[in-house]
Order: C-alpha cells, then structure tokens, then sequence
C-alpha cells in the first residue's frame, strides 16, 4: 500500500480518484486550489494548496510515494520541485496525449509541459523518477458537451461539442485525409475513464519506463468519422483538409485575431502530422483493463440524448 496525491479536481483526476478508492486499498490525497465540498461529500480528503508555497506543498506532500498531476503551467513547476524537496518517489506529469517526443520544440499547444518535463530530467539527480502516461485523443473530445462536460480541457480551445474533428450533433466534420507523409490522418484514442483505470492498476506494477503506451482504439481520421455515421445513420457534411488549406485557415484565423480558431486548427494540423498517433503499445499488456472501444462508447454517451 503506498500513499498517492492526486493533483487537480477537473474530470480526469476524479476518475482516477474513484479508481483508488473503488479498486486498491491505497491512501490517497487531493490537492486542489480551492475548497471542494463536493469531494469532500464523497468521503475523499481534500488538501487546499497555494503553489507560490513551496513550504506549503512540501508538507501537503509529505509521506506521499507518488504523484499524479492533472495541472499545467507554473502550478506544476512549482509541483515539480516541491515533490522533489517532499522526497516523492515517482511523478506522473500531465500529459495524457499524443507521445511527448513528436511535439516540436515550439510546440503552440504546449502549455508549459516541455518545460515540466525539463524540470524533471533536471531533479532526477534527487531519487524521483518520473513516468508519461500517452493515451493519444480523448474519446470525450466527441462527447455531448464535449469535454468540458466532464471537466476536461477547459482551457484547451477544444473542450467543446465539436470544437475538434467533428460535431456528432449537427452531422459535420473537418478532417485532414492525408498526414504530412502522404498517408491517411491516424489517431490513437482512449476514453477518460479507461485512462484513469490504466493508471490506477500501473501503480501496482514493479517498474515503470519512461512513457506509457496504452489506447482503446487506433483508427484513421475517415474511420472515426465513418463509425459516426454508421450510428447516426445519416452521412456528414465532411470537409476534407490538405496541409496547404489547413495553413489557408491558419493565415485568416491569425488575420482575425480568432485565437480560439488557430488553436482548433493547431490540433488539425498535429492530427495530421500524426501527433496523436502510435503503433505500439505497453501498458495494455501489463494489466488486465480491457478499454470500451469507440463505437460502443460513441453509442453509450450519446443514446440518451
């Protein structure tokens, strides 16, 4: 049994939280900004905490084994380095997308995680190791509500109903057919909830690499598509993009000053440049979770809307 601090309270933390406290027999923590009297409703601990405090994040921290983050920016700097001081042994950055090694250096989607990946390389020197966990897309970009009905992405440009790839709803789609290589757009994807369960069962694995792989399903752009239509059973309105009108639609959203539209056309691009996609995996092999597969999820979240 070890102690495990949850860092955030947006969807993906509770998930991962309900999965410590359903599943394992692990003690666990939340650390969050504000009070959150609705987890504290659920019997979960719940540690305000200022992160331009290193003293009051080093002792939040104290006798914690592994931390998950779920925050971006400055916040987890400062997370970094009071785990480091706190003697934390493992740090799971928030990552949970596409592998860190395909984003380029000044990558606009970025939001401060190359720098925390930085800051870890450069405290390792302290005993904390640090682990990637690369989920590819989240199935709750397609959600009704997207994924900020799930209290995901909130800041991302793309937590909306059809901010990414396509809108279920009204029958649309925008996708790249072909990636920078000249093959078909791939992607790899995993719901939130199956992302919470892979990492929830890896904590009770020996060793962990560097980065792990898991996914639910990998499928070309037109498929994910296609499987939407199936289920509708209506065909969309697709709008196929080549990498020069993906670069078109880039000039005029930086023409408007439409920030929001240049990012969503960002994730098209990186789409397109295979970002999101990987062949292999190593983590699906190592526990015994069976992710839902997209189309069984796709019908599940919208059947009742």
């Amino acid at each position: 049994m070890i102690k495990v601090a949850v860092v955030g309270t947006n969807g993906l933390a509770q998930y991962i939280v309900h999965n410590l406290a359903t599943q394992t027999s692990h003690q666990f923590v939340i650390l969050s900004r504000r009070p959150s009297p609705g987890l504290v409703a659920r019997g979960w601990q719940v540690l305000q905490v200022d992160y331009s405090n290193q003293g009051d994040l080093q002792f939040k921290l104290a006798g914690v084994d592994t931390v998950i983050s779920t925050i971006s920016g400055n916040a987890q700097l400062a997370l970094v380095d009071a785990a480091a001081a706190a003697h934390v042994r493992r740090f799971v950055p928030s990552e949970f997308a596409g592998p860190p090694s395909l984003r380029p250096h000044n990558d606009i989607l970025d939001d401060g995680r190359r720098a925390a990946i930085l800051r870890l390389h450069q405290l390792e020197g302290s005993g904390m190791q640090f682990t990637i966990f690369t989920c590819g897309v989240l199935y709750e970009r397609f959600a009704p509500g997207g994924m900020a009905a799930s209290q995901i992405g909130l800041r991302s440009n793309i937590g909306q109903e059809g901010d990414y790839l396509m809108d279920f709803r009204r029958r649309r789609a925008q996708i790249p057919y072909l990636s920078s290589t000249g093959q078909a757009a791939t992607i790899c994807m995993t719901s939130a909830q199956d992302v919470a369960r892979f990492v929830v069962a890896a904590l009770d694995l020996p060793s962990w690499p560097r980065e792990f792989r898991l996914r639910g399903e990998r499928m070309s752009v037109r498929d994910v598509v296609a499987v939407a239509e199936g289920i509708s059973g209506r065909q969309f309105e697709i709008s196929g993009h080549t990498r020069s009108s993906l670069q078109d639609a880039l000039t005029y959203a930086r023409a408007v000053g439409d920030r929001g539209r240049e990012i969503r056309v960002h994730h098209l691009m990186a789409t397109a440049e295979g970002r999101y996609d990987f062949v292999s995996t190593n983590l699906d092999q190592l526990v015994t979770i069976r992710p839902e597969k997209f189309r069984d999820w796709l019908v599940r979240v919208w059947i009742s809307t």
